[in-house]
């Protein structure tokens, strides 16, 4: 089923960013919210200690769990937020390349930020996201 998701790149903007500026979903879209996806594993322990990149890779994993659950696919995000514990460029540069190939082709737009801490302990990554839906 193709998704419901229309990412618009602007030619008026840079093309330096490696994601789509906006996005839009029809009005008969089902949003669905989810929780910051975290690097745990199914015993509730933190994934990838110390490693921005496995931690990244943990939350897309579980990210797609919980899509998976309401009826969606990584092709259907409109949105993320990637969240990163670290004041050092290149810690979000190592996260965030993780989530954009996971992405691959739907270049959803996203913002990345560095935070002081996150909720978990050993937590480094967190990626938040919005989907949309056709039924």
């Amino acid at each position: 089923m193709p998704s419901a998701v229309t990412l618009i790149h602007s030619a008026s903007l840079s093309d330096a960013a490696e994601y789509a500026y906006a996005a839009t979903a029809p009005a008969n879209a089902r949003l669905i919210f989810l929780a910051g996806s975290c690097p745990l594993n199914a015993d509730g322990s933190t994934a990838g200690v110390g490693d921005y990149a496995a931690q990244a890779a943990s939350c897309i994993e579980n990210m797609t769990g919980a899509l998976r659950a309401a009826g969606a696919e990584l092709t259907d995000v409109i949105s993320t937020r990637v969240l990163v514990a670290s004041t050092r460029q290149a810690d979000l540069v190592t996260a965030w390349e993780v989530v954009r190939d996971a992405f691959g082709d739907h270049d959803v737009p996203s913002t990345l930020m560095g935070v002081t801490v996150l909720g978990y302990d050993d937590q480094l990554v967190e990626i938040e996201a919005v989907a949309a839906v056709v039924d």
